[in-house]
């Protein structure tokens, strides 16, 4: 099984010797939390309701994996 290219940190901490790889979100949740973001500003909140949940983040990934793709950091 490959291991899924997330892109790292979304938010690396600078060194002198450069950056340094913390814990936390990946770039690959942080597109997808944008994309959520939009996705919920742009729909009316009686019709979010009554979303599958599951299906939108679903897309919101799909979003962020398009997003890694296009940097040419996934295969």
């Amino acid at each position: 099984m490959t291991e899924m290219n997330t892109g790292g940190a979304a938010f690396p901490r600078a060194w002198s010797g450069g950056y340094a790889e913390q814990d936390g979100m990946t770039l690959r949740d942080y597109f997808a939390g944008q994309a959520l973001k939009g996705r919920l500003a742009s729909e009316a909140p009686d019709f979010l309701e009554s979303k599958d949940k599951q299906d939108t983040a679903d897309v919101c990934y799909a979003y962020a994996d398009a997003m890694l793709k296009a940097r040419g950091e996934m295969t």
